[in-house]
Order: C-alpha cells, then structure tokens, then sequence
C-alpha cells in the first residue's frame, strides 16, 4: 500500500488525479477501523493531514464555509452559536479522542446513513464542495448521498468543504444510542425553523439506506405552526408530526435495534425536539419574515 503527504491542496488534487485509487485520509476515525479489520485494502491512503487549506473556516455573507479537515473538536468550541445542532451532532460523536481527530469531511466522504451530521446538513441545507483539477464544483446535500456508504464525488474529486447557512433560527439534534457517545446511532434526528420562510426542515439518520428528508412532515408542520403568535404547539400537532417522520423512515432489524424501534424512537425524537426548538423560538428576539 503506497502512502502519499501532499503538502498543498493543487499537489493533493494532482494526487488524486493520478491516483483515483487512493483513499483519502484525515482523522482516519472510519478509514483505520476498516483497514484493521480487513474491510478494505487499498492501493494507496492519500494523507491530507499537511493541506492546511482544507483546516480552515470562514465566514462570508451569512454562509460558514467549513473546511473538510476541521475537527469536532472545534466545531463545538468556535461554531456552536452559529451551527448549533452541528454542534450538537459533533458533541455526540465518539470519545474526546475521536472528536479531536474525526471531521465532518470524513463523515461525509464514509457516506454511512448513520453518520451523526448527515441529518443536521440536510436540515441546514448544506452544500458539499468538492474538487478536482477539473475545477469546482457544489454538491447539495439531498444530491450527495446515493447509497449506504455511496456518494456524488468523481473517482478524481475531493470534498473540500462544506457550506451552511448561518442562524437560520432555532435547531435541534438528537440521537438514540446505548449511550451519549461512543456509540453508532440507532437513529437519530435533526430538525430547523427556517424563520426567514417560515419553514421547516426534518430530517432522520440511520433509519433508511441513505439519510433523508421528512418532507411531508415539514409540510405539515409549517402549515400549522403559530409562526405569527409563538402560541403553544398543539398536542395534536405533535403527535402528528411524529407520525409523519417516522413515516419517512425504512429502517432494518440490526444488531442495534428493530425496525419498529426505530421508527417509534424517531417519532419520539421528532416531538422532542420540536418542543425544545420552539421553546427557543418562543424565547427568542428575532421574529419571522
């Protein structure tokens, strides 16, 4: 197996070019665990640990442009006010170790449906930025994934970054698991009150091949939600925008859980977590549009 240090993002790019074979590597959270125990034995790693480029983040315009080598670690620490349920999902990732390594990139670029931040840059409507040295290209994130560990890049592309939105409103993430972290999710769920438009966005992981959206339960629910009022959420309304997100499940039986499981689990999350979203609504200055 042939290790490859690029040391600028045009030589990783070259790289990969060359090298469609190669594996990316940054944290090495999900890559190492597969070459431990065989899973995977390819012709070459492409280490990206000296592409300072992809380390970064900025902001411009209202839009966080993440880079795809950012730890956990420190989107916790330095995003959590502006990506508050990225945080959320980056807090419930792994052991200290793991979120100090583990990047969102690499979530991405594993593509597992139960990969931790996949709901929440559904939810955000999030943009994958991948690379070549053909050029630049955005991928949404509804476009991006295609299949259990299946995603958009070409064989010569690399992700780059991610892009999301800044302070769309109030969001939330939660997750079932044996315990908080260290654990694979058996489900898990994100949500966002998009103010500007009223809207909002659902969206459930590790209950289907790929994670997805709840759109007919975002429909419903900012149809009946009391935007102008911040008037308490009927019961009903809850109970009904559970049903709805654990209607747009498929989950499996698996060693973590049932099928039946998951989809009550996630009818639970969904009210859950509408309740604390909208109690920060409900609290909140900012008014909608």
């Amino acid at each position: 197996m042939d290790f490859l240090r690029p040391s600028s993002l045009t030589e990783a790019l070259a790289v990969k070019a060359e090298r469609p074979d190669a594996v990316p590597i940054a944290g090495g959270t999900d890559v190492m665990v597969e070459l431990n125990f065989d899973h995977r034995r390819p012709g070459a790693l492409l280490d990206l640990n000296r592409v300072t480029e992809l380390a970064e983040w900025t902001e411009s315009d209202g839009v966080i442009r993440l880079g795809a080598s950012v730890p956990y670690v420190r989107v916790i620490a330095e995003l959590g006010e502006v990506l508050p349920a990225l945080a959320m999902a980056s807090r419930t990732v792994g052991s200290p170790q793991i979120r100090n390594r583990g990047t969102v990139g690499g979530n991405l670029g594993a593509a597992s449906p139960a990969g931790d931040t996949h709901p929440v840059l559904l939810v955000l409507g999030a943009e994958v930025e991948a690379a070549s040295v053909r050029g630049t290209r955005r991928i949404p994130a509804e476009e991006f994934y295609l299949g259990v560990k299946r995603n958009a890049l070409e064989p010569d592309e690399l992700i780059t970054a991610v892009h999301l939105p800044a302070e769309v409103g109030p969001q939330q993430f939660a997750k079932v698991g044996t315990r908080n972290a260290m654990v694979i999710a058996v489900c898990s769920f994100a949500l966002a009150l998009h103010l500007d438009g009223r809207e909002i966005r659902a969206a459930v992981g590790s209950a289907a091949p790929t994670p997805r959206r709840a759109s007919a339960a975002e429909e419903f629910l900012s149809a009946e939600l009391p935007w102008s009022t911040k008037a308490s959420i009927a019961d009903s309304v809850k109970r009904r925008f559970g049903e709805l997100v654990s209607e747009a499940a498929s989950p499996i039986d698996d060693v973590r859980g049932s099928a039946d499981y998951r989809k009550h689990a996630l009818s639970v999350l969904a009210r859950r977590t509408l309740t604390w979203a909208w109690n920060d609504f409900q609290k909140g200055e900012r008014e909608c549009a």
